[in-house]
C-alpha cells in the first residue's frame, strides 16, 4: 500500500491532534512540520520524530516529498496558506474557517473547482458513528418529516474576565468569535445530518465581558506577595449568541452558542423533532442516542457496530461498550479524506464521501457572515 507523505503547518493543539490521529492510520506518514519559527517546528519535530522542520510554511509547501498538507495555523493565516497550497496543486485539509470572510472563502471555493487535488475542512463532528446513524435514519424517513431542530454548543473556557487568548482579537480570529469558532461546527453538523442547508437567520449576540483583563506576564515576578499585572482590553467579538434558523424544506430551528457557560466544556448538542419521534445527541456523551416517543417508552441506542446501519458501523472501530470519542471522530475524518486521495491517485471512481470540502466551508462562512449582519441590523438575513 502506497504511503502518503504529509506536512503539518502549525505547532499548537490542532497540529498535535492531527499528528496523533494520522499516526493511527498505517499508510499515512508525517514527514515535515512548519511553525511560526524554526525553533518551534524543531521542537515538535523532535517530540514526534518528524524528519523535517521548516521555519515557514512556503518551504514546506514547496517540498516535493510532501503530498498532502494539513493547515493547523491560527485563523488569520488560513486563507493565504490554503490559497498557496491550492495553487501548488497539493492535497489540502484545513482547519476551519477557510478564511476570515466569505469573500476569501468564495475565492478558495472557486479555485478548488478546477483543482486536481482533494480539499477538505476539519468539521470533524460529522464523523461520529451515531451522527452517521441519525443521518441514515432521517434519509430513510424512519421518523417521518422533520419539523424543528434546537440545540447549541456550550463551553466555559472564557467565563472569567481574566481569561484571555489570541481568539479574542479580531485581527487574528476574525469579526466573529463564538459563532465562527464553535457555532460553525453546530451549523455544519446539523446541516450534514439533515441534508438541508440553512437559508435564513435571525441573530442576537452578546459580549458578556466588554473589557477583559490580559495578564502582562513579564510584569509578574512570581515572588511571594507579587500580584499579576493586567492590561485592560476592549472586546469586539461575542461571548454568546442565540440564532433562529430556517433550513430548506421548511424546517425551523434555534441554537445557542456560548463560551461563558460554567461547567460546560465542549457540549455540542441538538434535538430533532420529527412527526413520529424525536432524536437527541450530545457530543460530551457521544456513544448514546436518545429516541423519544409519544405513546410508548423512550429509547436509548448505544453505539455498537452490531446495532448500527452499515454507514454508521464502519465508523465504529471497537465492540459495543468500548467508548469512542473526539479523537476517534478526527481519525474517521482522516480515513475518509485519505481514502478519497487514494482513489483519485489510482484513477478509481470515488464514492460520495462524508468529509466537508471547501464548498461546504464557504457555505458555513456565509452563514456566519449572515449571522453577524442579522445581529447588526436586527432583522432576518437570507443566505445568498
Amino acid at each position: 500500500m502506497k504511503v502518503i507523505h504529509i506536512g503539518i503547518i502549525g505547532t499548537g493543539f490542532s497540529a498535535k491532534a492531527h499528528i496523533e490521529a494520522i499516526r493511527r492510520i498505517p499508510y499515512l506518514h508525517v514527514i515535515a512540520v512548519a511553525g511560526s519559527s524554526l525553533e518551534k517546528a524543531q521542537q515538535i519535530a523532535s517530540e514526534y520524530g518528524i524528519p523535517k522542520a521548516y521555519g515557514n510554511e512556503s518551504e514546506l509547501i514547496q517540498d516535493n516529498e510532501v503530498m498532502a498538507i494539513h493547515n493547523c495555523t491560527p485563523n488569520y493565516m488560513h486563507y493565504a496558506i490554503n490559497r498557496e497550497v491550492l495553487l501548488a496543486g497539493k492535497h489540502i485539509l484545513s482547519e476551519k474557517p477557510l478564511g476570515m470572510s466569505s469573500e476569501q472563502t468564495e475565492e478558495l471555493a472557486q479555485l478548488a473547482k478546477d483543482y486536481k487535488g482533494v480539499n477538505g475542512v476539519a468539521f470533524n463532528y460529522r464523523h461520529y458513528p451515531l451522527i452517521a446513524e441519525i443521518k441514515h435514519q432521517l434519509r430513510m424517513s424512519a421518523y417521518g418529516k422533520v419539523n424543528l431542530v434546537y440545540g447549541g454548543f456550550l463551553q466555559d473556557w472564557l467565563l472569567h474576565q481574566t481569561d484571555y487568548n489570541w481568539r479574542l482579537e479580531p485581527k487574528y480570529n476574525g469579526a466573529s468569535r463564538a459563532i465562527a469558532d464553535i457555532g460553525s461546527h453546530w451549523c455544519d453538523t446539523v446541516q450534514y445530518v439533515l441534508g438541508k442547508k440553512i437559508v435564513r437567520v435571525f441573530a442576537d449576540l452578546k459580549v458578556v465581558h466588554p473589557i477583559r483583563r490580559k495578564s502582562i506576564e513579564k510584569a509578574y515576578t512570581g515572588a511571594i506577595g507579587s500580584e499579576p499585572v493586567y492590561e485592560e482590553i476592549p472586546m469586539e467579538t461575542e461571548d454568546y449568541g442565540s440564532v433562529l434558523v430556517h433550513f430548506e424544506d421548511g424546517i425551523q430551528g434555534v441554537f445557542t452558542i456560548s463560551q461563558v457557560s460554567a461547567g460546560r466544556k465542549n457540549k455540542l448538542f441538538f434535538e430533532i423533532a420529527a412527526d413520529k419521534r424525536s432524536l437527541a445527541w450530545n457530543q460530551e456523551k457521544p456513544n448514546s442516542l436518545w429516541i423519544g416517543h409519544r405513546d410508548r417508552a423512550n429509547q436509548e441506542l448505544l453505539s455498537d457496530p452490531r446495532l448500527l446501519s452499515d454507514s454508521a458501523a464502519v465508523l465504529s472501530h471497537y465492540p459495543g461498550g468500548h467508548h469512542e470519542g473526539w479523537p476517534d471522530a478526527l481519525k474517521n475524518m482522516l480515513i475518509d479524506f485519505y481514502t478519497s486521495i487514494r482513489d483519485k491517485e489510482a484513477n478509481e471512481s470515488t464514492e460520495v464521501r462524508s468529509f466537508a470540502d471547501f464548498k461546504n466551508g464557504h457555505q458555513v462562512m456565509k452563514v456566519v457572515d449572515a449571522i453577524l449582519e442579522s445581529h447588526q441590523t436586527q432583522r432576518w438575513v437570507i443566505i445568498k
